[in-house]
């Protein structure tokens, strides 16, 4: 791996896929292990993802713009700079909510716009359920928050969509804990200029479309079990296309 031009000590290029950025840190080493044991309790793993994100934002916004300014010291005035554009999260449901605290400690001006993307469960395929964003997405700094890259289909849905609201692809960047290879190959052939983070780059999928080693299903580990197959508001909307009360 080479290091990434002006990005911080540890982070690295993966060799295959020059836009995406490796987080390479003894304290990621530490916080990933343990956010893969089985045994982690939820309260744990929660928090071990906030710390990530954290620990991903730094690297991430390393080329934000800022503006010169000046603030007044109690004792004098002194030189200073502010971030130009107040910076958009968009955490895919519900897993990525997980990494919105980490991102907040750092940027607490940042406002939050929310997509739903689910996996259906038979065709791995992505389908959008619910989008809040922005009317207008031009001259916002986005940053995709997902814990797990792992077909890469919901990466690709919510990015498109993104674009589709007049974001530019330079705007953007897709932030994940963990990826598969098959994951990150579908993201940048879909979008090859899109700048993406991660902790580790895994294995493989398993025929049910789940990384290995992986973590297991990261919103379970967050949230618990949830509502099952199918998210409430898709299977709502399904009942009144065919009529079901």
């Amino acid at each position: 791996m080479t290091r990434s031009t002006n990005a911080p000590k540890g982070v690295y290029k993966h060799p295959d896929f020059p836009r995406l950025h490796l987080v390479d840190h003894p304290l990621v080493a530490d916080k990933l292990g343990r956010l893969r044991d089985a045994a982690t309790p939820n309260k744990e793993f929660r928090e071990l993802c906030a710390e990530l994100a954290t620990l991903l934002a730094w690297p991430a916004t390393a080329d934000l713009e800022v503006t010169d300014t000046q603030v007044a010291t109690p004792l004098d005035w002194s030189p200073a700079k502010t971030v130009s554009r107040v910076p958009l999260l968009v955490p895919i449901l519900r897993a990525g909510l997980g990494l919105v605290p980490g991102f907040h400690a750092l940027m607490p001006q940042a406002t939050v716009a929310h997509i739903g993307v689910y996996r259906d469960p038979d065709t791995l395929g992505a389908v959008p359920y619910y989008v809040n964003l922005p009317g207008k997405l031009e001259g916002w700094r986005a940053f995709v928050l997902d814990p797990m890259l792992a077909t890469g289909a919901s990466a690709v849905a919510t990015i498109s969509l993104l674009l589709e609201r007049g974001a530019r692809i330079e705007d953007l960047r897709y932030i994940s804990l963990i990826a598969a290879p098959e994951g990150v190959q579908a993201l940048f052939k879909a979008h090859p200029q899109i700048g993406a983070f991660t902790c580790a780059v895994d294995r493989h999928l398993n025929d049910h479309g789940y990384i290995v080693p992986g973590l297991g299903d990261a919103g379970d580990r967050l949230f618990g079990a949830g509502a099952g197959r199918i998210p409430e508001v898709a299977l709502h909307a399904s009942l009144r296309t065919t009529g079901i009360r």
